[in-house]
């Protein structure tokens, strides 16, 4: 690889240690990429902010960095295990939060923005098209290569901290334009609308782009519209179920690309079968969350509509980031919304919040929800609309 001055004197060790330590892991990624020098970013999102993911292992190597490890560019946080300031209410261990506290402040010393959302694109880290940009965070990656036409690979928390820390990636992957044209065809002939159908579609072509390695980038004909909403929940699940970093969707994304010969059909037989997959006959509700990835202002105005005068009987959070919240506090969709008995969960999320064992069934919006509901918590789930899953936390 060929390194700027500046480059190289990180790798020497002229500037931070961490400086050199994160330089030698972005050394290391391009060589194994061959890729031939290092590029600029302008925005970081890091994902692995969990206590429950990183456990003290994690957070030992976190608190390291942090030592005299300080970040060059805009850099986020994925969501952590818990909403930072009320978890007490949310039903989190105090240990727990304690070690959640230590993270958060590991990052935060090395100057890191720590609003912990999976949509940094909603408050605040917008990059432009065509920007290089270092995110974890798979939705996040896809909505930003896809919608945005930002350029990222889906980056690991360590490799994306080290960018923030150094202001450069490699260049490889989706930051080279050759790699990133579709690879294949696929015509929707049925119709899709809502946040939920999106994630099913998600769903319908992460499944068949799983594991082939011929087929990751899809060109989607069919879609007549799409809101940002959909596409986030779209983003989500393609990401979730097919690995998808990058799609192309005629009419709706930015980027430009050959379109490819091959063609597969997706019919509403195809929705059938994975909503099947999606819900289990057996579940019996008793958690029902909104916001995976973080609800949109809105969607926040939706539930607040939806729920307005009446009460919720079951275990019900919409879980955002805290920017979003403080929007909705200040337009009174807050206290509709908490008058009712739902929880607002910001920072966190339920795929990395630590509920395994709280709850039996869930009800979601979220085709990623059921995805790791099912296979991280061992929940039942039912994967309903947004409304539909407001009349499932109002009924007995």
């Amino acid at each position: 690889m060929k390194l700027a001055a500046i480059e190289q004197e990180m790798l020497a060790g002229k500037h931070a240690k961490t400086a050199q330590k994160s330089m030698e892991i972005l050394v290391a990624l391009g060589e194994i990429y061959d890729a031939k020098r290092m590029l600029p970013v302008t925005s970081v999102q890091i994902a692995g902010v969990s206590y429950a993911n990183l456990r003290e292992p994690g957070l030992e190597w976190l608190a390291e960095m942090a030592k005299d490890g300080r970040v060059r560019v805009l850099t986020t946080l994925n969501p952590a295990g818990m909403d930072l300031d009320n978890w007490r209410a949310l039903g989190i261990d105090s240990e727990f939060a304690k070690n959640q506290g230590r993270v958060v402040e590991a990052f935060a010393k090395m100057g890191i923005i720590t609003t912990c959302t999976c949509t940094p694109y909603l408050v605040g880290n917008l990059p432009h098209y065509g920007e290089h940009i270092a995110w974890a965070e798979s939705s996040a990656v896809c909505f930003a290569n896809s919608v945005i036409g930002a350029r990222t690979n889906r980056e690991g928390g360590p490799s994306a901290l080290a960018a923030a820390i150094t202001g450069v990636t490699p260049e490889y992957g989706y930051h080279l334009e050759k790699n990133r044209q579709a690879h294949i065809t696929i015509k929707v002939k049925a119709k899709v609308e809502g946040t939920a159908r999106f994630g099913t579609l998600g769903k319908v072509i992460g499944d068949i782009l799983d594991g082939n390695t011929d087929w990751t980038i899809p060109y989607i004909r069919g879609i007549p519209r799409a809101t940002t909403d959909e596409l986030k929940a779209f983003c989500a699940s393609v990401a979730t179920y097919g690995g998808t970093a990058l799609f192309h969707m005629e009419g709706i994304t930015p980027n430009k690309t050959e379109i490819p010969q091959g063609l597969l059909l997706i019919t509403e037989k195809d929705f059938v079968k994975a909503e099947k997959e999606l819900n289990d006959e057996e579940a019996v509700i008793d958690f029902v969350s909104i916001g995976c990835p973080h609800a949109s202002i809105r969607e926040i105005r939706r539930i607040a509509e939806l729920v307005e005068g009446k009460q919720v009987r079951k275990e019900t959070w919409v879980t955002t980031a805290r920017p979003t919240k403080s929007i909705a506090d200040r337009v009174g969709y807050t206290a509709i919304i908490e008058a009712s008995g739902i929880k607002f969960a910001c920072d966190t999320c339920c795929v990395v919040a630590p509920i395994k064992g709280r709850f039996q069934g869930l009800a979601t919006d979220s085709a990623k929800g059921c995805y790791y509901a099912q296979g991280r918590h061992k929940f039942k789930t039912k994967h309903l609309s947004l409304e539909e899953c407001i009349q499932e936390a109002l009924s007995g």
